[in-house]
């Protein structure tokens, strides 16, 4: 198992990482719109596809 002091570093490391990584986002936030405006319709075009392959596996199970 993991010892106390490195429980305690991975706790402050997500916190540090997630602080970070949410200050890059908001600082890039117009170029995210510029660049990547139509990326949510393929994001649910993957998604309803893997739900659709899952439906024909369970379907011929």
């Amino acid at each position: 198992m993991f010892s106390k002091g490195q429980i305690i570093f991975g706790i402050i490391f997500f916190v540090a990482f997630a602080i970070i990584i949410g200050f890059t986002y908001r600082k890039d936030l117009k170029l995210h719109k510029q660049f990547y405006a139509g990326s949510v319709w393929i994001l649910l075009a993957f998604i309803s596809f893997i739900l659709f392959i899952t439906a024909i596996k369970f379907f011929f199970k």
